[in-house]
This record gives C-alpha cells, structure tokens and sequence, in this order.
C-alpha cells in the first residue's frame, strides 16, 4: 500500500457503508466511509498484527 489515496475491501462492492484504509507519512489510517471526520492513525506493523488477528479469528467474540 504505497499510495495517499484511500481504499476499500473489494468485498464492499457499491456499498459506501465500509472501513477504508490509506498509507500516509509512514502511517495507516482508517476511517468509516459515512464518518470520514473520524480517523484512525497506527503504525504499519501494528496494522498487520491487527489484520492477522482478525483473520484468525481472535475477535469474533466480539462480535454480535
């Protein structure tokens, strides 16, 4: 992810309800498409933890 322009899950289709994600400064930033006010700023491997850990499953208790 090497450019500044947002991007969305290919999952999400023409949905404008999603997460989006960038790379900016050395940070990743998210943001909720219909709350783009709000942003989310971490480090790229701390980004990756996250990600690896969503897709082992380690917070679908958390869901409802």
């Amino acid at each position: 992810m090497a450019s500044s322009q947002w991007q969305k899950s290919s999952y999400s289709g023409a949905n404008d309800n999603c997460v989006e994600v960038r790379q900016t400064s050395g940070l990743v930033e998210l943001r909720e498409s219909d709350a783009g006010e709000v942003i989310v700023r971490t480090a790229p491997a701390r980004f990756a933890a996250f990600l690896q850990g969503a897709k082992a499953g380690e917070f679908d208790h958390l869901a409802i």
